[in-house]
């Protein structure tokens, strides 16, 4: 795998001492200050990216982050925050001096509001921490990400993370309701508010919302949550040209409509690898391989509506565009379908030693033309089966994973900028998702 050194400082700070260390210790306790073993800190998730830091810092509240801060910014000491660092671009390892200041031990769940449908939990509490305790109350969080398991509710807000439920619940700029930050400077300010509907002057929170940590440091997040359906049904079509999955998608609008939670899209090449990666069975027994993959989930509160409704829709588009499919008859399955999208990811290291990762938002119809014509110009510009061009994503609301698989280490020149003039012509937008930027004023 190829690793990406961050030596390079992007300014000039101040160098840390043994005074600086003494002090944060004297702030935080030294049980909440590391200098050893901090690879965990100075890596990305997947080991492409690597940098340096003298120390972690582990604050447990907003009051420890701020002493922090204010000591930082007196100092000149630069500070990379991190959450459940697993951003997949290097947005949250450090570059070359700076500490980490890690939000992990801000992980209590300070309430849950069952009427008002609300939490209140700090900003390092897991993404699936969040989820298992909001279940004995019928409530879930309107957020689902493949990280779930490591990522941190406070990076989440940080880079409005959007996940496979995007197209159910919206973003967090309407999930969240309230937000307790610190800046750069130490300042506290507390944003807090559990009202779902506060029409009062400016809404300073929406500022921290996708700001990846340049503006402050999240450190508690309220949040309204949607109460957890109790129909829930998966199901993944093959068609095979793309005009028939958007055909498929705008049928599935349409007949499915309220119910509808997750429209989840994959190239062949990319459920190829990650069947390949976990070594499970094809999900379509009949032998079928189609181009294009479509993965369907509905929530609802009546299963035998839901169940009525997707049979109706399948019937129909299986008469049209769909070649084939398949509907998960029990937790099993919804597992294993569910599988084949989750493991795209970490398959592509399988396959090259390089990868390269673009993020992007783009109009629908312009969706898989952005993998063909990256495929196109990488066969001319590096040589043709040189790289393997493969695209995923969340097709509900036109946001592509674009992988570059390839064993050249020399890719990158011809995608940048080519890659962000050919989404700025078509109004497409590049997406950085690196749980936490660096936070440094």
């Amino acid at each position: 795998m190829l690793r990406v050194s961050l030596r390079t400082a992007r300014w000039a700070h101040a160098k840390v001492t043994d005074a600086d260390i003494a002090a944060f210790k004297e702030i935080l306790g030294e049980k909440n200050v590391l200098t050893e073993d901090l690879d965990k800190y100075s890596k990305d998730w997947l080991g492409k990216y690597e940098g340096e830091c003298p120390a972690v810092v582990k604050p447990e509240d907003a009051e420890m982050t701020s002493k922090i801060m204010k000591y930082c910014n007196e100092k000149n000491i630069a500070v990379v925050p991190q959450a459940g660092n697993t951003g997949l671009v290097g947005g949250s390892v450090p570059t070359g001096g700076e500490i980490v200041l890690s939000v992990e031990k801000m992980n209590t769940i300070t309430s849950i509001d069952g009427i008002s449908r609300v939490v209140e939990s700090g900003a390092g509490v897991v993404l699936q921490s969040l989820e298992d305790a909001l279940l004995p109350h019928n409530l879930t969080v309107p957020l689902d990400l493949a990280a779930k398991g490591s990522c941190c509710i406070g990076g989440n807000v940080a880079t409005n993370a959007g996940g496979i439920r995007f197209l159910r619940y919206g973003s967090l700029h309407q999930s969240v309701l309230g937000l307790r930050v610190v800046t750069a400077t130490g300042d506290i300010l507390d944003l807090r508010n559990k009202l779902p509907k506060d029409n009062t002057g400016y809404d300073l929170k929406q500022l921290f919302i996708g700001s990846e940590g340049t503006l402050g440091i999240i450190t508690d997040v309220v949040l309204q949550v949607p109460s957890e359906m109790k129909s829930s049904n998966v199901a993944l079509l093959g068609c095979e040209t793309f005009d028939g999955v958007l055909r498929t998608m705008q049928h599935a609008r349409s007949e499915l409509g309220e119910i509808i939670s997750a429209l989840e899209f994959a190239d062949a090449r990319s459920v190829e690898m990650s069947l390949s990666h976990t070594g499970n069975d094809h999900p379509f027994a009949d032998g079928e391989r189609p181009k294009y993959y479509l993965l369907i989930e509905t929530l609802g509160s009546n299963e035998d509506h839901d169940m009525e409704k997707l049979g109706n829709f399948l019937d129909d588009v299986l008469s049209k565009d769909v070649v084939t499919g398949t509907i998960a008859q029990d937790g099993t399955q919804t597992k294993n379908l569910w599988a084949v999208r989750e493991n795209i990811t970490v398959s592509f290291k399988d396959f090259g030693k390089h990868n390269l990762k673009y993020d992007v938002s783009l109009p629908t119809s312009d969706f898989y033309k952005c993998v063909e014509d990256t495929q196109a110009r990488l066969d001319q510009e590096v040589g043709k089966g040189e790289c393997d061009v493969v695209g995923f994503g969340h097709i509900g609301d036109g946001n592509l994973h674009l992988n570059v698989i390839s064993n050249n280490p020399n890719v990158s020149p011809s995608m940048e900028p080519w890659l962000y003039e050919w989404l700025t012509e078509r109004g497409g937008r590049y997406v950085f998702f690196l749980l936490f930027a660096l936070c440094y004023l």
